[in-house]
């Protein structure tokens, strides 16, 4: 590891003034989309990306470029950027207007109803005291505001026709635009659909935000707007109410516009003084994948996922992988997923993903949250909150899949949540699954794991998942309760050519003193498959062995162990060592 670390990483960082002008902070340049942006023939503009894909921070840079107030630091925040030396007719010529709604309080209707109003009015009273310069009488606009009881939007009006007296043109920036609906879908009908529907169909609060910002675009007072969020949840119930914006969202042009490209994240590496060559684990693998096209150039990899990882990284000595190689943030998008899947009919959606690794779908540019439970909706709101992606075209369709191995561990995990929550009689006991699994890596011995799972999981399943228990779905579970001990990394379909191996367990390069690696290759019978089908499976599951052994990546290894595992029904299996059948 190079410890000349010659920037700082930015993780967590969404200030762009700060990492332009504080700390020596690396700053991988995106302006040119902002020059294509304002380029764009409509000038209202939504664009939608997973969580912590570096849209705050896009948004704090298209604050710094076009705010009035900052035509002054042009030359230092932008001076050697794209932008910096491209600039466009636009720059530094706005008052800007930035809502963000991520604080909106969901607990019930009344507390949304003042949340959402009282989070307008702080918005348009910041706006006032930063433009003071510009608007002499600001002062006095704040005390009137503040003084409004009722909720109402006729502080946007005032606002905005000051501001049109003035002859200052207005750009509203709009941050985490469908929080709320977001929060409701995390917490179910806590307040219900309902609620939903009049904060947002006619007369409602948030229908009459939009309404407003829509009548003042349409004059021109407004000139430009730009609004983000994680997914389109809200934009079929806003349609009337705010139906003038480009949604660029699955445009080509802006595929890379958010997360890091290949090329960017060599430059990351190289501006934070990471020796590429320390770097032992396989990046593309853990937390490239996304694309948002299928003609996309490149796919991108989540900045937040790459910057942690990178972060981690320059905290260890000698090169050391970090312990946890996976932004423990992730961890908030199971309980969104979880209460997705509370619906049957998603919930057997799920699992054809996981055992598939994917699904071919259209991919939805706009829908409300009472379609959720239609597989197309639910399909497209896994790819808007990151958890699919695009891999190609399929016809008139797109095969979506799962972008990495982080992505996979959401799921795995979901999954084996989702059994214990449905077979109450599952009860993990985690001390002794490390210690089989420690057993394995250590003895070369799998038995002791393979049995805990198949008496205290498969033999307790519930009605509901012996339905799908097959070699997929086996082989998920067993994912799910490898992942319980941080010894292994364990991967799915590994690619050996020739063939794909179901679970290939690699040691985490924080345990080197792991003696044993693993090939698992799954087969299944039913509870009263014949003698001879049985047979037929362990000559099918040993001629693959065969041909793993022999594959260019894994031959010659003395610490890796081949293993053939039959199981019978849900609670009946065989073991069959390669070693075992060669003597």
């Amino acid at each position: 590891m190079n410890k000349r670390t010659s920037k700082q990483l930015p993780y967590g960082n969404a200030n762009f003034k700060s990492i332009r002008t504080e700390n020596n902070y690396a700053y991988v340049d995106k302006t040119h989309f902002i020059e294509a942006l304002e380029r764009e023939s409509n000038s209202s503009q939504i664009f939608i990306r997973p969580r912590r894909f570096g849209k705050s921070l896009f948004l704090s840079t298209l604050v710094y470029y076009y705010d009035v107030n900052y035509a002054d630091e042009f030359a230092q925040l932008f001076g050697d950027l794209y932008i910096g030396q491209h600039a466009t007719p636009r720059k530094n010529s706005y008052a800007v207007m930035e809502f963000d709604f991520s604080g909106v309080d969901t607990t019930n209707a009344e507390s949304f109803r003042n949340s959402f109003f009282n989070n307008v009015r702080h918005t348009v009273c910041r706006f006032w005291d930063h433009y003071k310069n510009i608007f002499p009488n600001a002062i006095q606009i704040i005390d009137q505001i503040n003084r409004l009881e009722q909720p109402n939007f006729s502080i946007l009006d005032w606002s905005f026709r000051v501001a049109e007296s003035a002859g200052i043109k207005i750009f509203v920036i709009i941050d985490e635009y469908d929080h709320f609906a977001n929060d409701l879908i995390a917490m179910g009908t806590i307040m219900g659909n309902d609620f939903y529907k009049k904060m947002i169909t006619a007369n409602g609060l948030v229908r009459d935000f939009y309404e407003k910002l829509k009548i003042v675009s349409k004059y021109g007072i407004v000139d430009r707007t730009f609004i983000t969020g994680i997914s389109p949840v809200m934009l079929d119930d806003l349609t009337s109410g705010y139906n003038i914006a480009d949604n660029l969202t699955l445009d080509l042009q802006y595929n890379e516009m958010l997360g890091f490209t290949p090329k960017e994240v060599e430059w990351l590496m190289d501006a934070a003084g990471i020796d590429a060559d320390h770097v032992s684990i396989d990046m593309e693998y853990y937390y490239n994948g996304y694309q948002f096209n299928a003609e996309g150039e490149n796919k991108v990899y989540n900045s937040t996922m790459i910057l942690y990882f990178f972060r981690q990284l320059l905290k260890t000595s000698q090169g050391k992988i970090p312990v946890n190689l996976i932004d423990p943030n992730l961890s908030m998008d199971p309980s969104r997923l979880k209460r997705l899947i509370q619906n049957e009919d998603n919930r057997n959606t799920l699992i054809k993903i996981i055992k598939d690794g994917g699904i071919v779908s259209n991919v939805l540019e706009k829908f409300s949250i009472d379609q959720l439970n239609n597989e197309s909706y639910f399909i497209s709101l896994l790819f808007y909150m990151g958890l699919l992606t695009i891999k190609e075209s399929y016809l008139s369709r797109l095969r979506l899949v799962i972008p990495n191995y982080s992505i996979q561990r959401v799921y795995w995990e979901q999954i084996r949540q989702l059994i214990e929550d449905n077979s109450h009689q599952i009860k993990m006991d985690t001390d002794l699954v490390e210690e089989t699994t420690n057993i394995m890596a250590m003895e070369g011995d799998l038995h002791g794991f393979i049995d805990y799972v198949s008496q205290n999981a498969f033999n307790k399943l519930s009605d509901f998942d012996l339905q799908r228990f097959d070699e997929k779905y086996i082989k998920v579970l067993l994912l799910a309760y490898l992942l319980l001990n941080n010894i292994y990394i364990p991967m799915s379909e590994y690619e050996v050519n020739p063939g794909r191996v179901d679970i290939f367990l690699q040691r985490n390069p924080n345990f080197p003193q792991v003696k044993y690696e693993w090939v698992l290759e799954l087969k299944y019978c039913k509870t009263h498959a014949s003698q001879a089908e049985i047979n037929q499976k362990r000559k099918e599951g040993l001629e693959q062995l065969n041909q793993y052994v022999h594959s260019f990546r894994l031959k010659n290894r003395s610490d890796l162990k081949f293993a053939l595992i039959i199981f019978i029904g849900k609670d009946k299996y065989e073991i069959v060592m390669l070693d075992d059948v060669k003597q």
